[in-house]
């Protein structure tokens, strides 16, 4: 069984920015499945859906960005399984739009989504597909509201472009692992 994460804040009004480009990715491989997010054993809307007899199980966390170890924590526990069967999809500023990128570990990178993961499990020790939000011409003079903010109608038509390739290597990151997904997918979308 994986736990495919995908990262966000809960409320309205974040819907469309920048910082729930996750919510957005696992929304896109549920849809693709058929299958609907209900609430999960824990702060969290969960999915589950099976792919070449591998069982998938879909979360959004519920806590807000900065808190997602919680909802991360709890969903292992109840569907007992492993930080190697769990991939993170997050929002990342310091990749370009259009991009993405895998990795089986490493550090938050200035994401908090990622920096509470790591403080919960108590290891920088599973996977993460990082999306990247950075547009070359916007001037980044406050962060949080450039992450916080709504795509512009240029990005969305990007993202577009983006979420089915995420959704493809989440399942691959499911039935073959993540070398294979990195091997596959570390390379430009557009």
């Amino acid at each position: 069984m994986k736990l495919i994460v995908g990262l966000g804040n809960p409320e309205s009004q974040y819907a469309g920015t920048r910082h729930n480009i996750g919510f957005c990715a696992a929304e896109t491989l549920a849809d693709s499945f058929g299958a609907k997010f209900g609430k999960g054993k824990g702060k969290y809307l969960g999915a589950k859906i099976t792919h070449r007899k591998e069982q998938i199980i879909i979360i959004k966390p519920m806590t807000y960005m900065n808190l997602s170890g919680h909802a991360v924590i709890a969903a292992m526990n109840f569907y007992k399984i492993g930080r190697n069967d769990i991939l993170v999809i997050c929002d990342d500023l310091n990749l370009p739009s259009g991009s993405i990128r895998l990795r089986a570990k490493g550090s938050a990178g200035g994401q908090n989504g990622l920096k509470h993961i790591i403080e919960s499990l108590g290891s920088e020790e599973f996977a993460r597909l990082r999306i990247g939000i950075r547009v070359e011409e916007q001037p980044l003079s406050s962060f949080s509201s450039f992450v916080l903010g709504k795509f512009s109608e240029n990005e969305r038509a990007v993202m577009e472009k983006i979420l089915p390739v995420c959704r493809d290597a989440a399942l691959d990151f499911a039935i073959n692992g993540i070398e294979h997904a990195m091997n596959h997918y570390n390379k430009p979308v557009i």
